[in-house]
Order: structure tokens, then sequence, then C-alpha cells
């Protein structure tokens, strides 16, 4: 299965940086920004972590919440995040189980995981996939302009 727009996607339930247990239905009621992305420290996500965290008051004023998912471990999220003094909560799919439910596409090559970006209404309703492997930045652009739609 694919997550398309229009889709109420699969929930789930991951660690996040700290260890903690954080359920995807547990933001029901507001908007949730969740993107897929390959690993920690490469270059790529690394500058869109900055980008959204640049940008995350934004996504608050917009009432948003943000979820950063990847493969790695909650170790490696939780110094990632202390690092980039990234403020939003990063979530830990190792084995990549949501991201195979989600079916989340691989890159061009079908080497790297893909870099996709969900935005979820309200009700948890998918209103944008956007995916822009080459330009991490656009993501944060493109989910900004539809949130502030959404208001």
């Amino acid at each position: 299965m694919q997550v398309t727009k229009g889709m109420t996607p699969p929930s789930f339930t991951l660690k996040d940086q700290e260890g903690r247990s954080v359920s995807l239905s547990k933001f029901k009621g507001k908007p949730v920004v969740v993107y897929f992305y390959p690993a920690d420290e490469t270059p790529g996500c690394t500058k869109q972590a900055c980008a959204f965290r640049d940008s995350y008051e934004k996504f608050k004023k917009a009432g948003a919440e943000v979820l950063g998912i990847s493969g790695d471990s909650t170790e490696s999220h939780k110094t990632f995040a202390k690092k980039y003094r990234l403020p939003y909560t990063l979530l830990s799919d190792e084995g990549n189980k949501v991201r195979k439910e989600w079916g989340v596409p691989s890159d061009l090559f079908g080497t790297l995981p893909g870099r996709e970006t969900y935005v979820l209404d309200k009700n948890g309703v998918v209103q944008l996939v956007y995916n822009n492997q080459f330009q991490p930045e656009k993501h944060i652009d493109e989910t900004l302009k539809l949130l502030q739609s959404l208001k």
C-alpha cells in the first residue's frame, strides 16, 4: 500500500530520541507533518532537518506538530537532535516497518530509503504528499503553504 492524498495512513507507535513511545493517534485534532528521511548526519538529511528547525516557529503558529522518521536508533536521533538543536520529535523506525506500511518509495536508484513528507490535517487525513530527494529544503515551503491554507 502507498499512502496518498485523501487517505488516513496506518497509525504507528515509535520511540522518540528520548526513548519515549510516541503514537500518531496522540496528535488527532491538530495538523501533523510527518517526514521520512534516509539517515541522520547525511548532508541532505541534515539540511532538511535544519530547515524544519529554522521554520519550526512557523509550524507551531500553524498549529502543527513535526515528526521526523528514519531507520536510525534512538541514540543516533538523540545525538543528531542535540548537535543541530532540533526542537521537534525524531522517531526511530528500526527495520523500516512504518516506512514499508506507508509505502514510502526508495530514491531513484533504490539504494537509499526515500525522502517523503506527508501533511495530515486535524482529522488525520493526508492533504499533501511531497517527494523531493534532491532539494530537501523545498519540503518546508510546500508544507507551510499547505498548512496556512488549512487554517
